[in-house]
C-alpha cells in the first residue's frame, strides 16, 4: 500500500513533477547532473520562502579538515533573543552550499530570533569523508569560541540541519559528545540522511521520490566510495551507525511519510529515546522529502516551519 501525496503539496509539486516525469533521470553515480538539476530547482524554491524580520549577515572563516580555510556565514538577527545555532545546509552530500541555502537562512534566523552560523563545508566527491563533517564540527568550536562576540549566550550551543546536514549535524553532535564539548543544548534534525544502507524502497514506497534510491546511492556513494553499505562505516559519516546515543543533547526529529529517509530517522528517534535522550518527533502525512522547502505556504509546509522556529527558539 502506497500513502498519498498530500493534496494542496501535489498541486504545488505538480508542475515540477510533470516536467521531471519528461526527463531521463540521471543514472546512478552522476554527480554532476544531480548538481545541476537538484541545485536548480531548490535555488527556484528557495525563492518563494515567506518574508521575515531582517537580519545582519557577516561573513567569516574557520580552520577546517587538515587546516583548510572554510568559509563561514553569521546570521544574526537585528533583535536576537535565541541561542546561537551551527547551520549545515542540505544537498545529499554532493550539492548546495550556503549561498544557495540563503534564503532560507535569512528566514530561520529571522522568524526564530536565534543566530545562525552556516558552514560552506567541502562536498564530496572531491572531498570525501572525513572532510564534511569535520569541517562543521570545526564551524562548531568557532562558534563557541565567538558566541560572546557575535551577542550570543556562550551557554546555549545548537546544532541544526537538513537532509545531508541534518546527517551532518548528527555526526556533529557525536562528536561533541565524544571529543567532551563543545556543549550542546540541541540537536535540529530535518529528515536526515542518517543511514548509507538505506538504499532499497521498501513495499509501501512512494512513487513521488523528490529524492530517490538512485540519489542517495550518488550520495552515499560520494562520500564512503566503495566503503558504503559495508562493515566499516563509521558513525560520524553515517549516525545510524552509532551503538551508543546516550549523553546526546535533546533533539528534535522532522521527517515526511513519503521521504526516503522515513524509517531510518523514525528508528534514529525511537533509539534515542531508549538512550534517555530527550526527543521530539514529527512524522507527516503526506510529506515528501523537503516537502516544506517545495510548498513553504501550504498547511503542511507552514506547519513544519512553525515547529522548527519554535524549537530554534527553544535553544
Amino acid at each position: 500500500m502506497t500513502r498519498a501525496l498530500d493534496p494542496e503539496i501535489a498541486e504545488v509539486l505538480a508542475p515540477v513533477l510533470g516536467q521531471l516525469a519528461t526527463m531521463e533521470p540521471p543514472p546512478p553515480g552522476d554527480v554532476a547532473a544531480r548538481r545541476e538539476l537538484v541545485g536548480g530547482l531548490m535555488a527556484t524554491f528557495m525563492a518563494t520562502l515567506p518574508d521575515a524580520p531582517p537580519v545582519d549577515v557577516q561573513d567569516d572563516t574557520c580552520v577546517g579538515h587538515g587546516g583548510a580555510t572554510v568559509p563561514l556565514r553569521v546570521y544574526r538577527p537585528t533583535s536576537a533573543t535565541g541561542g546561537l545555532v551551527l547551520y549545515v545546509h542540505g544537498g545529499g552530500m554532493i550539492l548546495g552550499s550556503v549561498e544557495l541555502y540563503d534564503p532560507l537562512l535569512r528566514f530561520l534566523a529571522g522568524s526564530s530570533g536565534s543566530t545562525l552560523v552556516a558552514v560552506d563545508y567541502r562536498l564530496a566527491p572531491e572531498h570525501p569523508h572525513p572532510t564534511p563533517v569535520e569541517d562543521a564540527y570545526a564551524a562548531l568550536v568557532w562558534a563557541a569560541e565567538n558566541a560572546t562576540s557575535i551577542g550570543c549566550e556562550p551557554g546555549r550551543l545548537g546544532v541544526a540541519g537538513d537532509s545531508a546536514g541534518g546527517g551532518i549535524a548528527a555526526g556533529v553532535a557525536l562528536l561533541a559528545r565524544d571529543r567532551g564539548g563543545p556543549a550542546l543544548t540541541r540537536q535540529v534534525l530535518i529528515y536526515p540522511m542518517l543511514d548509507d544502507r538505506n538504499v532499497e524502497a521498501p513495499a509501501d514506497a512512494s512513487p513521488v521520490q523528490t529524492w530517490s534510491y538512485d540519489d542517495n546511492v550518488t550520495g552515499w556513494g560520494a562520500l564512503l566510495g566503495d566503503a558504503a553499505g559495508g562493515p566499516d562505516v563509521s558513525a560520524y559519516a553515517a549516525p545510524a551507525r552509532a551503538t551508543d546515543l546516550s549523553g546526546l543533547p535533546a533533539t528534535y526529529v522532522m521527517v515526511g511519510d513519503l521521504d526516503i529517509f522515513r524509517d531510518e530517522d523514525v528508528a534514529y528517534a525511537a533509539r534515542l529515546a531508549q538512550a534517555g535522550v530527550e526527543v521530539e518527533l514529527h512524522l507527516h502525512p503526506g510529506g515528501p522529502h523537503a516537502f516544506e522547502l517545495f510548498a513553504p505556504t501550504t498547511a503542511l509546509g507552514g506547519r513544519a516551519y512553525a515547529d522548527e522556529i519554535r524549537v530554534l527558539q527553544g535553544v
